[in-house]
């Protein structure tokens, strides 16, 4: 019915979604973190509207019951607005039952959009953003080649909270490395604090492919800090998050350490369950190596 471009990805939250491939690949593709669309067949390239049409009927004329519906590929929001307007026009029609329309995200993908167009978006269906920030610091942003800063996340998500568009944010355990893990922990803090997303979720870096590109970021040797410093980090991120009614998640399959709740309701708590995991690692259900994953 839908034929993808492989491979596909989506966030775990989504796997009940249609996936809608809009997109294929990334429009940025330049960070050194992410090896998800290196492959040559995801080279990026928007998906004709034609083609789009005819994978909405043809789910449409299936009698499949379609409540939620997932643009991909890596950043559908760098579509132009007028093609977004379409896609979801499309889905209102040939799908009433769609409950949320929801993609991923650059932040830098929100420059050429209104908060008008956004809240045009919205009423169109398009509830959820998925934002991945990594990093609020600078240092660490320029390294691994993001293509953003503090100041231009922070905008894009303020953005997205004006429109009504709830965020999903995304930052990465051990991006920057031993030597600035301490930094990023903070100062990725600082940006949820300003930004007060909806949803916020942690994952620890993983490299599948090697760490050249982490490696020549990190002036030679990129170092991903062991579980304990993972741990650590995790522990000084949560300690100077101030939210207020924020729903997170570092349940990811590259998590050792599960964590769930609301901040800042839940804060307490989770920062003893670390404190345990560092003090008392045994005595806490920790995922073994072999259950980790990207």
């Amino acid at each position: 019915m839908i034929k993808y471009i492989e491979p596909v990805f989506r966030p775990p939250s989504e796997w009940k979604s249609l996936i809608l491939q809009v997109t294929n690949g990334c429009s940025w593709n330049q960070c050194t973190f992410c090896d998800m669309y290196t492959q040559p067949q995801k080279k990026y390239r928007a998906q004709k509207i034609e083609k789009i049409e005819q994978e909405i009927r043809a789910i449409a004329a299936s009698g499949a019951i379609v409540q939620r519906v997932f643009l991909a590929d890596g950043d559908a929001m760098t579509l132009p607005f007028a093609r977004l307007e379409a896609i979801c026009m499309l889905i209102r029609s040939l799908l009433p039952q769609v409950q949320r329309i929801s993609c991923y995200c650059l932040p830098r993908n929100l420059n050429n959009k209104t908060p008008e167009q956004l809240a045009r978006l919205r009423s169109l269906g398009l509830t959820l953003v998925y934002v991945g920030c990594e990093s609020g610091d600078d240092d660490v942003l320029l390294r691994v080649q993001k293509g953003e800063t503090f100041a231009t996340s922070l905008a894009a998500l303020q953005k997205l909270k004006t429109a009504n568009i709830k965020s999903s944010v995304m930052i990465l355990n051990g991006l920057g490395g031993t030597a600035l893990s301490k930094q990023h922990a903070v100062n990725s803090a600082k940006l949820m604090n300003a930004a007060q997303p909806e949803y916020l979720s942690t994952l620890v870096v993983t490299l599948p492919l090697g760490k050249v590109r982490m490696d020549e970021a990190f002036d030679g040797q990129f170092v991903l800090p062991d579980q304990q410093g993972l741990f650590r980090e995790m522990h000084d991120l949560l300690s100077a998050l101030e939210l207020d009614k924020t729903i997170f998640r570092s349940d990811h399959a590259s998590n050792y350490l599960v964590l769930k709740g609301i901040l800042g309701r839940d804060k307490a708590r989770l920062v003893n369950q670390v404190e345990q995991a560092m003090a008392q690692p045994q005595s806490i259900p920790l995922r073994e190596e072999w259950q980790r994953g990207l």
